[in-house]
C-alpha cells in the first residue's frame, strides 16, 4: 500500500513537469512566430549573438563585491613600519610603489624584514635556452664521432714527435757502449720490435674491447696488471723529468755564457752560468708554475700527444712538426759541426768497431728513445678511418723516419768523438760555436716546456691509483706536484751524466712498456698458435733479460764509483 502511494506521487510530479515543459515550448513558438508581430510578417530580423556582460558593467548593491565567488585572503598590510628604535617612520605602502624589488636600496631589507619576504623564492630559475647557451657543453665529451679526426700525415707527425724526443741526444752514447757495428744492428732490430709491439697494443685493445693500455692490462690481469702498468708509466715519466732537468743544466748556461761573455763576472747574475743554479732557477721559475696547472692543455706550448682527446689534431700535427724541426736542427748541427772540430777534441774508435761490453746499457738507451706505447691507442683513435692497415702504415713510416734520424745522430756523434762521446753529445762541442748554441737553446727550451707534461703523467697515475673516483683536491694536487718537481730536480743536481739516466729508465720502465707488457696481454687474449705467439714469448724473454742485466750493471757502476753522486764520495766528470 505504501509502495503504491510513492509511485502515485512520482507520476503526479512527472505529469506536472511535462505540462510545464509543454507550456514553455508553446509560449516560445508563439513569441518567435511571424504571426505574433504584424511588422515581422513579411521580414525576418537576424538574431544577434548574446554578449557576455562584464562584472564591472553589472549593477551591484552597495558594498557588494564584483566577484563574490572569488577566493580571498584577508591579509592586512601595516600602514606604517617601525624603526629599530621603536619610532614610526610613516612610510605607508612604499614597497607597492617600487618597480624593481631586486634593485631596491640596501636598507630596504631592514624595512621589510618584519613584514615578510622581500623577493620571491627560487630566483635562480632560468630558461632552458639560457642554460644551454651558458653551459660549457662539449659534444666531443658525449659523441665519439664529434671529436676532430686527423689524416695519415697528421698521425705520422704526432707519432714521430712522440718517438723522437730527448732520447735522440743519447744515441751516440749508446753506440759507444755497444760498439759501431753492434750499435747499428741493435738500432735496426729494436726499431722492428718496437714497430710490432706498438701495433700489438691496438690488437690487444680490439681483442679485449678496451680503450686504453691501462684498461687492457686490468682486463687481462686484474688489479696486479693495473699496478704494473701504473708503475711502469710513472717510472718512465719520472725518469724523463730527471733527464729533462739535466738537459736544462747542460744547455741553457752554455748559451747564456756565449751570448753574454762577461756574465760569469757579474754579481748575482753569474748564477745563470752555473749548471746547478740554472737548473734550480729555470725549473722552479718556469717549469714548476706550468706544472701546477690542473689541465694539461694549459701547458701545451709544445703540444703532447696526450692532449689529443681535447684538442684539434691538425694543430697538434703543426706543433709536432715544429718539434721535429727543432730536432732536425740538432741532427744537422752534429753532422755539420763535428768534422770541423780540432783533432784534440775527438776520440778514437780503436777496439770499439764491432762490440763493446755495454750492449745491455745501449739497449736501454735506445729503448728510452723509441717508447711511445702509451700514446698508440690515442693516435689510432685520431684517424678518420681507424683501420689496422692505415695504422700499420703510420707506424711503419714513423718508426722508419725515427730510426733514420737516430742513426744519423748516432753515427755523426760517435764517429766524431769515439770513446770521448758523452751522454749528451752537445757537451762535446765548445761553448763558442754559434750553431751548436742555437741547437742547445732549442733543446733547452723544449725541455723546459716538456717537463710539466711528464709531471702531469706522474701526478695522474698517482691520483688514479691512490684516490680513484675522488673529486679534485687542491691541497693534494699541490703536494703531488711539488714533491715530483723537487725530487726530480734534486736528482738532477747530484749527477750530470744523462747517459746513466737513459740506461736506468730504459732498462726498467721502457723495457716493460715496449717488450714485456704488450706480448703478455697478447698471450692472455689469444688462443691460436701463430708466428706472433712464438714472437711474443721471445720478446718477453728478451725484455726480462735486458731488464735484469742492465739494472745489475748500472748498480755495479754506481758502487765502483764510475758514475754520479759527487756529494756522496763518488767520482764525477767535472767537465759537465
Amino acid at each position: 500500500m505504501a509502495r503504491d502511494n510513492i509511485t502515485a506521487r512520482k507520476n503526479d510530479h512527472a505529469g506536472e513537469g511535462d505540462a510545464e515543459e509543454a507550456a514553455g515550448l508553446l509560449q516560445e513558438s508563439r513569441d518567435g512566430s511571424p504571426d505574433a508581430n504584424p511588422i515581422n510578417q513579411h521580414k525576418e530580423l537576424p538574431r544577434l549573438p548574446l554578449r557576455r556582460q562584464s562584472s564591472f558593467a553589472k549593477p551591484r548593491a552597495q558594498g557588494m563585491s564584483r566577484t563574490p565567488n572569488r577566493v580571498r585572503f584577508d591579509v592586512a598590510e601595516p600602514s606604517a613600519t617601525t624603526d629599530p628604535d621603536g619610532s614610526v617612520n610613516g612610510r605607508e605602502h612604499e614597497w607597492i610603489e617600487e618597480e624593481d624589488y631586486l634593485a631596491a636600496e640596501n636598507d630596504y631589507q631592514e624595512r621589510r624584514s618584519d613584514t615578510g619576504h622581500r623577493v620571491p623564492l627560487l630566483t635562480n630559475i632560468e630558461a632552458p635556452s639560457v642554460t644551454l647557451a651558458t653551459d660549457d657543453f662539449n659534444a666531443d665529451d658525449l659523441l665519439e664521432s664529434a671529436r676532430p679526426k686527423s689524416g695519415m700525415k697528421s698521425a705520422f707527425m704526432n707519432m714521430a714527435n712522440s718517438i723522437i724526443g730527448a732520447g735522440i741526444i743519447g744515441q751516440p752514447y749508446a753506440f759507444r757502449q755497444a760498439g759501431l757495428l753492434t750499435g747499428v744492428l741493435l738500432l735496426v732490430g729494436l726499431t722492428v720490435t718496437v714497430d710490432w709491439t706498438i701495433r700489438l697494443i691496438v690488437t690487444n685493445s680490439k681483442l679485449s674491447g678496451t680503450n686504453s693500455f691501462q684498461e687492457t692490462m686490468q682486463h687481462c690481469f686484474g688489479k696486479s696488471g693495473l699496478v704494473a702498468i701504473s708503475v711502469a708509466q710513472w717510472a718512465f715519466a719520472f725518469g724523463g723529468m730527471v733527464a729533462f732537468c739535466i738537459i736544462i743544466g747542460d744547455t741553457i748556461p752554455h748559451v747564456l755564457a756565449a751570448v753574454f761573455p762577461s756574465l760569469h763576472e757579474t754579481p748575482v747574475l753569474w748564477l745563470l752560468t752555473d749548471r746547478r743554479a740554472a737548473i734550480v732557477l729555470f725549473v722552479l721559475g718556469m717549469s714548476y708554475p706550468l706544472s701546477l696547472y690542473r689541465d694539461i692543455a694549459m701547458v701545451c706550448m709544445r703540444v703532447a700527444i696526450r692532449c689529443m682527446q681535447d684538442a684539434n689534431n691538425t694543430q697538434l700535427s703543426k706543433a709536432s712538426t715544429f718539434a721535429l724541426v727543432s730536432m732536425g736542427v740538432i741532427v744537422v748541427t752534429i753532422l755539420t759541426q763535428g768534422p770541423r772540430l780540432p783533432p784534440d777534441m775527438r776520440g778514437e774508435l780503436r777496439g770499439s768497431l764491432l762490440i763493446n761490453s755495454g750492449v745491455f746499457q745501449a739497449i736501454g738507451v735506445i729503448s728510452f728513445a723509441f717508447v711511445c706505447h702509451h700514446n698508440s691507442l690515442l693516435i689510432y683513435g685520431s684517424l678518420r678511418k681507424p683501420t689496422m692497415d692505415r695504422f700499420a702504415r703510420v707506424t711503419h713510416y714513423s718508426t722508419a723516419i725515427s730510426m733514420v734520424a737516430c742513426l744519423a745522430m748516432a753515427l755523426g756523434g760517435y764517429i766524431t768523438f769515439g770513446d770521448m762521446t758523452k751522454g749528451n753529445v752537445l757537451n762535446n762541442f765548445p761553448t763558442d760555436n754559434v750553431m751548436v748554441n742555437i741547437a742547445r737553446l732549442c733543446f733547452g727550451l723544449n725541455m723546459i716546456t716538456t717537463l710539466p707534461l711528464e709531471c702531469f703523467v706522474c701526478r695522474e697515475v698517482m691520483t688514479e691509483y691512490y684516490f680513484p673516483g675522488e673529486p679534485h683536491n687542491p691541497n693534494r694536487h699541490l703536494i703531488f706536484t711539488t714533491s715530483l718537481v723537487i725530487s726530480a730536480m734534486t736528482l738532477s743536481l747530484v749527477t750530470c751524466d744523462i747517459g746513466v739516466v737513459f740506461e736506468l729508465v730504459g732498462a726498467t720502465s721502457a723495457c716493460a712498456l715496449a717488450y714485456i707488457l704488450p706480448p703478455l696481454c697478447f698471450l692472455k687474449l689469444t688462443k691460436r698458435k701463430t708466428w706472433e705467439t712464438y714472437a711474443a714469448y721471445v720478446c718477453i724473454g728478451f725484455g726480462c733479460i735486458v731488464m735484469v742485466i742492465s739494472l745489475l750493471q748500472s748498480i755495479a757502476k754506481m758502487i765502483t764509483g764510475k758514475t754520479f753522486l759527487p756529494n756522496m764520495g763518488f767520482s764525477v766528470d767535472r767537465s759537465c
